[in-house]
């Protein structure tokens, strides 16, 4: 598997979860590039340039905890969607919990994926790695 440049923008609001997604994405073979932001209004701010220069390039992921503000977070997937510069990134949720209509309305915003983290550490790692692998394998939009 041929390793690629990877932007990721990670929006959550748990420290612990951002330290164990950004070592473990970074300790990854590739060149990972993460944006952190602890929460969906700061997450759109770095995304349109809102009060700062946006994020240059434009992240081709992004990974949204939902459960970090769930209304915000519906509302930045909705912002998203209709921004016709950041509409095409690819959006996984991670939360800790869900329900069946979390999930519908999530991929109602054409989410890539929806995924529930793991409680035990290793299973987490497992998860991020899943992932890591599955965005070398396709094309993602520049």
């Amino acid at each position: 598997m041929q390793s690629k440049q990877v932007h990721i923008l990670l929006v959550e609001d748990d420290p612990l979860d951002v330290a164990t997604i950004t070592g473990a994405l970074h300790d990854r073979e590739g060149e990972t590039v993460i944006h952190v932001a602890h929460d969906a209004e700061k997450a759109l701010d770095m995304l349109q340039g809102n009060g700062q220069p946006a994020l240059v390039p434009t992240p081709q992921i992004i990974l949204l905890n939902l459960k970090s503000s769930e209304q915000d977070s519906m509302s930045f997937l909705k912002e998203l969607r209709q921004d016709s510069r950041l509409r095409f990134c690819s959006v996984f949720i991670m939360t800790n919990q869900s329900t069946k209509e979390d999930i519908q309305k999530a991929y109602s915003f054409n989410v890539a994926g929806y995924i529930i983290k793991p409680i035990q550490h290793d299973s987490f790692l497992e998860c991020l790695a899943t992932l890591h692998s599955y965005w070398n394998l396709i094309e993602l939009p520049y």
